[in-house]
């Protein structure tokens, strides 16, 4: 039998032996990939959690950006209740077919972004929701803070601040709560990956007990 084992089949079953079925396992749990995703990950990373991790969310970034253009209308609009009854949360998911909002992993992503939105307060779902008299508001005090910085630098660091508000009032830009190396939309693509359609956070509302009520701007 020995006689028939090759250096090329040697090699191909220390690789396939070296990836433990437990790190293939952490590595799905973690990103919600398939389990041959996973391991083929591991392969590519040579046994490296994390580089298979990078390797999974390039992949996932490569599929989001094929699917990002189909049209997602269905979904679900889900709420969020924090212990207490002092701050509760509406959403709207969208996905592209009914069989994918009622599957779990899709309602698991809901629960997900319920309970971010409750935890990080953020004030937008994305960076172009974002007025532009408050972006521009933004600038004016960015650049106050570094009126005395070369006029070379002073645009290098004003837009260096404003990402930094971006992943700060941006829901989809900000650092995910259950895993803050990852950001929401980091999340969400690997979840468009995992279940083969388009999602869409649509809009949220966040209610806390006593906070102020904006008041409208009268229009003409």
């Amino acid at each position: 039998l020995d006689s028939f084992t090759t250096p090329e089949n040697k090699m191909t079953t220390t690789t396939t032996q070296a990836i433990d079925v437990k790190v293939v396992k952490e590595l799905r749990d973690k990103t919600g990939a398939g389990m041959m995703d996973c391991k083929v990950a591991l392969q590519e990373a040579k046994g490296d959690l994390t580089e298979a991790e990078k390797i999974l969310r390039k992949k996932g970034i490569a599929v989001a950006g094929k699917k990002a253009g189909r049209v997602a209308n269905e979904g679900c609009i889900a709420s969020y209740i924090h212990h207490g009854s002092k701050l509760g949360v509406l959403v709207e998911i969208n996905c592209e077919t009914d069989f994918v909002a009622r599957n779990d992993s899709f309602r698991e992503l809901v629960k997900d972004i319920t309970q971010h939105i409750a935890a990080a307060n953020p004030s937008y779902v994305k960076r172009e929701d974002v007025p532009a008299n408050i972006l521009e508001s933004e600038k004016e005090i960015y650049r106050a803070q570094v009126k005395d910085k070369p006029p070379q630098a002073v645009d290098k660091i004003v837009t260096g601040k404003l990402e930094k508000f971006y992943s700060t009032v941006c829901l989809l830009e900000q650092p995910f709560v259950k895993n803050p190396e990852i950001s929401v939309k980091d999340h969400v693509t690997a979840k468009i990956a995992q279940l083969g359609e388009n999602l869409v956070i649509r809009r949220f509302t966040r209610w806390q007990l006593g906070e102020e009520i904006p008041v409208a701007t009268p229009t003409a």
